[in-house]
């Protein structure tokens, strides 16, 4: 039996376990698929040491990028977003080289797609972690302007306080990379002018716990499109099975 599973902290809110299950006992695929809690990134190499059996893990928040160093490579698109979400035990007898990918990029630029609209052509990006580096890869792909928002200024990003009901309007996709409404903690949101949004925004958040996080709801009561990160997390797992199962 091949065994995979998922590497973060804290993993309460994730579907990852559930759907990876779901799909091997569909599918009839001898695998298994487990959660594993890292409470620092300096875990990894105990993991793999104590898993032998393991053939592939995903990564989420908070080290997508923190995990980098414990690699053996980069595909060209982890390299590219310097962020990991999918890690490849590549065995080559009698050693396994560990290979990061990003497969956020594909999940995220499929369910995107869905949604666009010709107004959707700048962007605001709340969050400047892992997962942004992959949403602002997608996005310079597809020919979107976008400003970047954190809790700091500094170069190639804005802080929540210069955000003004104006650059809202103005900016009509708006997309949450920030852990703020997920599961537990579903009374937070980003801080930006809600009142500024109108019927021509497209809120998308990836947050996935749960199904509208507050701050779609507070989108949707201005009338705005919303989108959560469900369909990006099934797309990029199903990136990260087929990147599991490539033959060497």
């Amino acid at each position: 039996m091949r065994h995979f599973g998922l590497i973060g902290y804290p993993l309460e809110h994730s579907f990852s376990v559930s759907y990876f299950t779901g799909k091997f006992k569909k599918e009839k695929i001898d695998a298994s698929y487990r959660n594993f809690p890292l409470e620092k990134a300096s875990e990894f190499e105990k993991l793999v040491r104590d898993e032998p059996d393991l053939y592939g893990l995903n990564v989420t928040v908070p080290y997508k990028q923190a995990i980098i160093p414990y690699l053996d490579a980069l595909s060209q698109t982890a390299r590219a977003v310097q962020a990991v979400n999918t890690i490849c035990f590549c065995r080559r007898d009698p050693s396994k080289a560990l290979t990061g990918h990003n497969t956020d990029v594909i999940g995220f630029e499929k369910s995107l797609k869905q949604h666009l609209r010709k107004h959707h052509s700048q962007a605001l990006v709340l969050g400047t972690g892992g997962s942004s580096s992959a949403i602002t890869f997608v996005l310079e792909s597809l020919g979107i302007a976008y400003e970047r928002v954190s809790r700091s200024e500094g170069e190639g990003k804005i802080s929540y306080g210069a955000l003004d009901p104006d650059l809202v309007n103005r900016r009509k996709l708006i997309i949450n990379c920030t852990p703020l409404g997920m599961h537990p903690r579903i009374d937070s949101c980003p801080d930006i002018p809600y009142e500024a949004l109108s019927r021509d925004h497209l809120l998308f958040d990836l947050v996935y716990n749960p199904g509208k996080s507050l701050f779609l709801a507070r989108g949707e009561a201005k009338g705005a499109s919303i989108v959560n990160g469900y369909d990006m997390l099934i797309y990029q797992a199903e990136a990260s099975w087929e990147i599991w199962n490539r033959k060497r």
